[in-house]
């Protein structure tokens, strides 16, 4: 009984000087002359960042090379992105990717094979999305620039 009783006071004890060291250095934190600044400037670059969003320009479509460097780009920035667990910006790099590429068909084949089943059915979300965001004329106008590169 007795010892229960000393047990729960030096909780009490250890917990009350948890709480005053967290009160203490919140204390001094909040003191901080540079902390209101640091927090502003945190939040407006988070902001811009959920702005700005992870979208791509699509580069020129009559530059071979410029397409070749930018699928390759999207590919690696894709895969590493889904490697690193940001799932959702991955698939959105392998989007990109699969939008500019000539044989988009075989490339979806190779990563149905490659991707986890989750991540292939989020990319053919994605990649709906982007059919039905595009208009007839964008959809036209890109196919013909593939079938030019090709």
């Amino acid at each position: 009984m007795e010892m229960s009783k000393t047990i729960g006071i030096a909780a009490g004890v250890a917990g009350t000087l948890f709480l005053g060291y967290c009160i203490y250095f919140d204390h001094k934190r909040r003191k901080d002359p540079d902390f209101k600044k640091k927090l502003r400037e945190r939040r407006k670059a988070k902001k811009a960042a959920a702005s700005t969003g992870p979208r791509t320009t699509i580069p020129n479509l009559t530059d071979h090379e410029e397409v070749q460097r930018f699928f390759l780009q999207e590919i690696q920035t894709g895969e590493s992105l889904i490697a690193a667990g940001d799932i959702e910006n991955g698939v959105e790099h392998l989007a990109n990717a699969i939008i500019v590429c000539g044989q988009p068909t075989q490339l979806l084949q190779v990563l149905q094979q490659t991707l986890p089943a989750q991540v292939f059915a989020l990319l053919i979300t994605r990649m709906r999305q982007y059919g039905s965001q595009s208009s007839e004329n964008e959809r036209t106008k890109l196919q013909d620039m593939n079938d030019d590169l090709e």
